[in-house]
């Protein structure tokens, strides 16, 4: 086997999917060692966000940033496992939009640690991927949400719910939006089909997206979730930009 393996990296050699340089496929050790994961403290309590030393919830019994102060997201807890920074960017870039589904089983590794990290004792009844609308999906040909969902709920072992969460409006980019933007452009953009109602009713879901800016998008999928009688939804995205 080993000769093989030699002769395909002679005839295809396999580069870093962040820097582009030689090493082990798809992150090199160079990439890896700089990619750090988001502290688990100083952060908001609900959406996760890094609280800065002005922020007068610091410190406070129940530490919240003032957007989750001000207006309570549908989801009740929500957690990033990597800054979207570094090597994170081009990686996620890659997933996204250059057709690189096979990072996603390597990527999920790093939420696997979150959710171990932050709801290991969280008795999750299935994993959902945030979807795409039919339209893009057929353009970009594979969800990257999905594939990143599908690879986690492998690693814990749970029930994977792809079709439980339908998006009924092709929305347009979230890019350059501001947060009121955001909310707007994907409101009643989800929906639980009915015939998927049994599933979400009373459970608690963990709720999977790749990026997460100002948690519009997990918002809006945990509220139909969540009109659906979901009892709690977890909402967990690879990278926080």
């Amino acid at each position: 086997m080993e000769p093989f393996r030699t002769w395909i990296d002679l005839l295809f050699p396999r580069a870093c999917a962040a820097c582009g340089g030689p090493g082990a496929a798809p992150i090199c050790e160079s990439c890896r060692a700089r990619i750090s994961v988001r502290p688990a403290e100083g952060c908001c309590r609900v959406c996760g966000k890094t609280l800065v030393a002005r922020d007068d919830a610091l410190g406070t019994a129940e530490p919240l940033c003032l957007g989750c102060r001000t207006r309570r997201p549908a989801f009740d807890l929500a957690r990033s496992a990597l800054p979207f920074g570094g090597p994170v960017r081009p990686l996620v870039h890659r997933l996204k939009y250059n057709g690189g589904a096979w990072l996603a089983p390597a990527l999920s590794e790093y939420l696997h640690g979150c959710v171990l990290a932050h709801w290991g004792a969280e008795a999750i009844d299935l994993v959902c991927p945030v979807p795409l609308h039919p339209a893009r999906w057929r353009r970009r040909g594979y969800n990257q949400a999905e594939l990143l969902a599908r690879a986690l709920a492998r690693r814990l072992g749970l029930p994977f719910a792809p079709r439980l969460l339908r998006r009924v409006r092709d929305t347009p980019t979230q890019t350059h939006r501001g947060a009121d933007q955001r909310r707007a452009n994907v409101a009643g953009a989800f929906a639980v089909p009915p015939r998927a109602l049994p599933r979400a009713y009373g459970r608690c879901i963990l709720l999977v997206d790749d990026v997460m800016t100002t948690g519009a998008t997990l918002d809006a999928a945990a509220a139909a979730l969540k009109a659906a009688g979901a009892g709690r939804v977890l909402a967990l995205s690879l990278a926080r930009d």
